[in-house]
């Protein structure tokens, strides 16, 4: 039904939130890239780079000097 909806499977919308959250955190906050890892649920702060930059094609210390 969710893919009917959206045109996205449960972990497509998944890591879309995920990765719009992580944004949202880099661009109006002042944590580092581990406390957002953390605050996102990764265990590893490194799980979370890869994953960001696999997603946004930036690795997060770079999407975050993108706004400075």
């Amino acid at each position: 039904m969710l893919k009917a909806l959206t045109g996205q499977n449960t972990q497509q919308l998944f890591h879309e939130k995920l990765v719009e959250k992580a944004k949202e955190k880099l661009s109006t906050t002042e944590l580092s890239v581990s406390e957002i890892a953390y605050r996102l649920g990764f265990e590893h702060p490194q799980s979370f780079s890869k994953f960001f930059k696999t997603k946004a094609h930036l690795s997060p210390l770079e999407f975050r000097h993108s706004f400075n």
